[in-house]
């Protein structure tokens, strides 16, 4: 009998633990849970939970009688194609569940539920996840502080439907990946009850390590939705900088309200949420974690009264820092938090509300004050990207990095102060805005 209480042959096609299975591996969960069970096995904390495989979602799409459709919407275009994208996600939303997958993952959610917190978190972990020319980060979906196997299945059916989104399609489209030839597995793990949370990555231009941090969970961060407070580290984990944030609001999770957010307290908003020895501890880890899979990495991490845990890490690209014309030195300049790579120039747009992407033309410099998913749809014709919240691990940097287009985060009054049109310089590597008026 397998850990669910079904027999072997059932269960583990279906459901695999993270902490309990050995041999979890990319092609059956996705990357992004396959580098969790790696983690665990090699002495990290993670949190525990298992993830639906990739079989589950196949098994699934079947029982929806969508897989033919599936195939055909690679090949079709504009209004068919959103056509019959849209039946492939409502069968995954309405269609009965799979029986195969109705029998295994009950026992599973007990078990896990019964060994851990009551509240779970539902991530996706698609096959083409976390890979190192495509991070998907931010595409699909993640719902936090899950309670009770209704809910449960709901957030499960909502994340096999994620693949199939018109934010997804478009991703996949630009990386030439055909969404009815792959799959979504489905993480369920209990839910960190987090003090704070954040980022890292285990290694800049400069080759130290950066973490980034907030109170309660890192959705804050992901988001965009505040500025994080910035750790750098050497590579033996000794802090070397500490620069506090701007998080004015605190995402915290009940089993009544799910996740909510509120005020931080005024006395709060700029001090670090680490202090220096767990900011060390966390450093070891992300190095601890970088040596294992062998690649720089970027990481999510949670604190609580235990400890801090490993959330998710997936392969960084690392790029060297630009030297700057002297000409540019000679205007003024705003700091924030580097995404990590490149440098470029174009004119100012400023982007206050969500219609006014529709004046973003290409090679422009995209200015704005969230920097949230609805930015992903005008990444191929920026030049660059300067936000007055969010930090260097945040989903819009991640999606930066991977394109090469150079974003600096976190800088006050950028809006305000960078006037529309004018010659603007975006340092993605030092952090650092200029402009010529």
């Amino acid at each position: 009998m397998s850990e669910t209480g079904f027999p072997i042959s059932r269960s583990s096609e279906m459901i695999v633990s993270l902490t309990r299975s050995s041999g979890v591996t990319a092609e059956r969960v996705g990357p992004k849970a396959a580098t969790l069970s790696r983690l665990h096995h090699a002495g990290l904390r993670i949190p525990d939970g298992f993830c639906l495989t990739a079989a589950a979602y196949r098994a699934q799409i079947a029982a929806a009688g969508v897989e033919t459709v599936a195939r055909r919407v690679v090949t079709a275009e504009g209004l068919e194609a959103r056509k019959l994208a849209l039946e492939v996600r409502l069968g995954l939303l309405r269609a009965p569940l799979a029986s195969a997958v109705a029998d295994v993952l009950p026992a599973a959610y007990a078990r896990l539920t019964a060994a851990s917190a009551s509240l779970v978190a539902i991530r996706s972990s698609a096959l083409l996840e976390d890979s190192p020319t495509a991070s998907f980060a931010g595409q699909f979906e993640t719902f936090l502080g899950i309670a009770g196997e209704v809910d449960m299945l709901t957030a499960i059916r909502a994340c096999w439907a994620s693949l199939w989104s018109t934010r997804a399609l478009r991703y996949m489209q630009m990386h030439q990946v055909d969404p009815g030839r792959t799959a979504m597995a489905v993480l369920v793990q209990a839910l960190v009850p987090a003090l704070a949370a954040g980022g890292a990555l285990s290694r800049t231009p400069e080759g130290a390590i950066a973490i980034t941090g907030t109170w309660g969970l890192g959705s804050a961060i992901a988001q965009g939705e505040v500025v994080p407070d910035r750790w750098t580290l050497g590579r033996d984990a000794t802090v070397l900088r500490v620069d506090p944030g701007r998080k004015e609001r605190v995402v915290e999770c009940s089993a009544v309200s799910g996740p909510m957010p509120r005020a931080v307290a005024r006395d709060l908003v700029s001090v670090p949420c680490l202090n220096d020895d767990e900011a060390s501890t966390l450093a070891r880890m992300v190095l601890a974690a970088e040596s294992l899979l062998g690649m720089p990495i970027e990481t999510e991490w949670a604190k609580d009264a235990e400890g801090i845990h490993l959330l998710q890490a997936r392969p960084l690209a690392v790029q060297s820092a630009h030297v700057a014309d002297d000409v540019w030195l000679r205007h003024p300049g705003l700091r924030g938090q580097p995404s990590g790579v490149g440098w470029s120039t174009g004119p100012a747009r400023i982007v206050l509300h969500e219609h006014d992407l529709e004046r973003v033309e290409v090679g422009d410099v995209l200015v704005t004050q969230v920097a949230g998913p609805a930015l992903t749809a005008v990444l191929p014709r920026v030049a660059g990207v300067v936000a007055e919240l969010g930090g260097s691990t945040s989903h819009l940097a991640a999606l930066a990095r991977e394109r090469g287009i150079p974003a600096v985060l976190g800088v006050g009054e950028a809006t305000r102060r960078i006037p529309e049109g004018a010659r603007v310089a975006v340092d993605g590597v030092a952090g650092v805005v200029r402009w010529i008026a």
